[in-house]
């Protein structure tokens, strides 16, 4: 919902922070520890592996068996610790947390998290870990207000060896006024005239995609092992775990597969109620979109679709689908 490029917003706190120096004091911080070494409360194990990906239904074989490994993304939970804690906390991250909260920016959201895998995780590794403040932004104006960007990162080994990088993102800002009209009992709010979409987070994984949408592309990724073809955009197959890949250009044709009307919450770049569709694509895959050209409730599961791309405001472009061939009334 934020705008890390500052773009948008006219609510935005004077610029004697600016003048004051606490953008100085602020950036002070990058480089001391969030966390100094830390280890994990627990050897990785196949207990939690087994639990981890039952609840994500994961039913990969790699996770499973004598030679099974811990699925990538359960990097950051061998370092929890859990509802004890633990005491490895470095005083720095709550200190720049007071100094944000004394000048104002009290409010916090997480905005994104990045992950890179440097080597599998197998049971019996001791996890141990260091965090540290990365980086505090400039400050920046969003459409929940204006405040600072910051980053931190935690580099995790694995018997002693380097094993992966968490980075986490968080905003702490000043709300701002809102500028949403207030629901009356007779029905919702119109949108505003200077709403804008919330972008999303564009990183290396899926730059790709959004490349191709900027060229009126919806480009599909395909397993370089495998062949297997994928969507969402992932670093890596979930069959066979190649990292290579290259991409197929959909054809636009698909159905929807299933669907919701969005009635609540309102927010100002939206007008409920609308469509969100899950289409199947031609190909074979499925993505979250819109469908457009059809009152919400005349949409139906197994509905034709096909894509477009909808200008949402001067600068952004979204793949949609609309109904082929007419709506039956």
């Amino acid at each position: 919902m934020s705008d890390p490029h500052g773009r948008g917003g006219p609510h935005e706190r004077s610029r004697t922070d600016e003048h004051d120096g606490l953008h100085e004091r602020l950036k002070a911080y990058e480089g001391r520890p969030s966390s100094t070494a830390g280890v994990g409360k627990d050897l990785v194990n196949a207990p939690m592996i087994r639990h981890w990906c039952e609840a994500m239904g994961d039913a990969n074989p790699a996770y499973d068996g004598p030679d099974a490994s811990a699925p990538p993304t359960m990097l950051q939970a061998w370092t929890m610790g859990g509802l004890s804690g633990h005491t490895d906390r470095s005083g720095a991250y709550d200190e720049l947390s007071r100094l944000l909260d004394g000048a104002g920016y009290t409010s916090i959201v997480a905005t994104d998290c990045e992950q890179e895998y440097l080597r599998p995780l197998r049971p019996g590794d001791r996890i141990t870990f260091r965090g540290v403040i990365e980086s505090v932004s400039a400050r920046k104006t969003t459409k929940l207000g204006t405040g600072y960007f910051v980053t931190t990162r935690m580099d995790i080994w694995a018997d002693g060896e380097p094993a992966g990088t968490h980075r986490f993102r968080v905003l702490k800002y000043a709300p701002a006024a809102s500028r949403t009209p207030r629901r009356m009992p007779s029905g919702s709010p119109s949108r505003t005239p200077e709403a804008r979409r919330p972008r999303p987070v564009i990183n290396r994984d899926n730059a790709g995609f959004w490349d191709g949408v900027a060229g009126h592309r919806l480009l599909i990724q395909r397993c370089g092992g495998c062949g297997e073809l994928r969507f969402p955009w992932l670093p890596g197959c979930g069959g066979c775990g190649s990292p290579e890949w290259d991409t197929v250009e959909a054809s636009g044709a698909g159905t929807v597969y299933s669907y919701v009307v969005m009635h609540h919450p309102p927010f100002p770049a939206f007008d409920p109620p609308y469509a969100v569709g899950l289409i199947e694509l031609a190909e074979g895959v499925r993505m979250v979109s819109n469908v457009i050209g059809v009152p919400h409730d005349k949409v139906r599961i197994g509905m034709p679709v096909r894509l477009e791309f909808l200008r949402v405001d001067e600068e952004w472009e979204l793949p949609v689908f609309r109904p082929e061939g007419g709506v039956a009334g």
